[in-house]
């Protein structure tokens, strides 16, 4: 059974162009050189899910063509990957239901907080379209879940000192803002046909993995494909491709992969 990926952003939390900036990735007019936030959306058997709700969530939706958003699954509570979390209301009021949010605990506790409006009570507010329906689903890693004909397997990464999910669907996996992987993790992703992995930028970064670390990873993950995302302009498209070895590639917005996915 095939499923499609759509890497639907590529950028950092401030995303490429970076504004004010006049660096010659910045000034690029190179497609390839223009990274929204990082996401992902799924077209599954049943329907279609995101994972991560970045700021330019409705943008990348309508780039990609969705048609409806069944459910977001969420990889940490950072604002760069849930601040476009509103962007669903038009699905659940469509629905006339609530679009489950399946994520960790601490991840539940940071949105409630960050999106306190949403989770009011509906006869408070001034109508009922102005309070985006949502519920929330826990998860943790190492356990699937089935979701929309799929089954989701959340991965355990560590984003600095920041425990945080990674997915694997199928033959696929997105991992993004890593900066290591627990050795339970790395046995978790072998037998890739396609991780898509973050590496920020050339230079060591605290809380994120660089070019070299990302190559050393996947060197011993041993993928058949990887794509790299959540890229800094630090990184022109053209240039990194030329230094990158055989069977790695910058990933670009609007990326469409296939999942094998069993059965």
């Amino acid at each position: 059974m095939a499923v499609e990926m759509v890497i639907m952003g590529t950028g950092t939390s401030v995303g490429v162009p970076v504004p004010g900036c006049r660096c010659d990735v910045c000034l690029s007019e190179h497609p390839r050189n223009q990274r929204t936030r990082t996401g992902v959306l799924v077209r599954a058997p049943e329907g279609e899910f995101v994972i991560d709700t970045g700021p330019e969530l409705r943008l990348q939706l309508i780039r990609s063509r969705a048609n409806q958003i069944h459910a977001a699954v969420m990889t940490h509570g950072h604002a760069d990957h849930v601040m476009g979390l509103d962007d669903l209301r038009i699905f659940g009021f469509r629905l006339n239901a609530a679009i489950p949010i399946y994520c960790e605990e601490n991840v539940e506790e940071h949105l409630r907080q960050t999106f306190a409006y949403a989770f009011v009570d509906p006869a408070k507010a001034a109508h009922r379209f102005a309070i985006p329906q949502l519920r929330f689903e826990r998860i943790a890693p190492g356990r699937p879940f089935s979701l929309l004909g799929l089954d989701v397997l959340p991965l355990r990464v560590k984003h600095g000192n920041l425990s945080i999910l990674g997915y694997r669907i199928g033959d696929t996996a997105f991992c993004t803002d890593v900066s290591t992987i627990p050795a339970e993790t790395r046995e978790q992703l072998r037998g890739l046909k396609t991780l898509v992995l973050s590496a920020l930028r050339h230079e060591p970064h605290p809380t994120h993995l660089h070019i070299a670390e990302a190559l050393r990873l996947i060197r011993q993950l041993q993928p058949e494909t990887t794509y790299l995302t959540h890229m800094s302009h630090d990184l022109d498209y053209d240039q990194l491709l030329a230094e990158l070895p055989e069977g790695v590639y910058p990933a670009w917005d609007g990326l469409q992969l296939c999942i094998n996915v069993n059965g």
